[in-house]
């Protein structure tokens, strides 16, 4: 099952990313309490498994919190998905666009910034359509009918 497998929130720029059981969407806007919000940059997003991927090609041992991601979607393929919406419980999402990874992402782990750079390892950016409450455990799907 696609699920949303954590939230993260984060307080300041530059701040540590808190993790969360539940988050308030807010149309327009982003995650409600982020330092990130407003814009086409509401919400980043990035998939659990290609993560874990990412791990495995640098050698790395850390937890998708390091990329520094409001949400980690599980089962969930990113990869060129500009334009599609993505459905978290009552949520509605519009994926716009590719977020390219930063030097943090090295100094994390040497050489991850690059790797991510392949196939939207960075994970994605998107504008939040219907507010809604999500939490860890919800559904995740794509919107069949609206591509926008």
């Amino acid at each position: 099952m696609r699920q949303l497998v954590a939230i993260f929130l984060k307080r300041f720029h530059g701040g540590p990313m808190d993790s969360q059981k539940s988050a308030e969407l807010l149309a327009g806007v982003g995650l409600k309490g982020s330092a990130d919000r407003g814009g086409r940059r509401q919400v980043t997003l990035v998939s659990l498994e290609r993560w874990e991927e990412l791990m495995r090609e640098v050698g790395g041992h850390l937890g998708p919190g390091v990329r520094r991601a409001n949400l980690v979607l599980s089962k969930v393929d990113l990869e060129n998905s500009r334009g599609r919406v993505l459905c978290i419980g009552t949520s509605r999402l519009r994926i716009a666009g590719e977020t390219r990874p930063c030097e943090q992402m090295d100094h994390a782990v040497p050489g991850l910034q690059q790797a991510m750079r392949e196939r939207w390892g960075g994970g994605v950016y998107a504008e939040v359509l219907t507010a809604g409450t999500v939490a860890v455990g919800d559904e995740v799907s794509w919107d069949a009918d609206i591509s926008l």
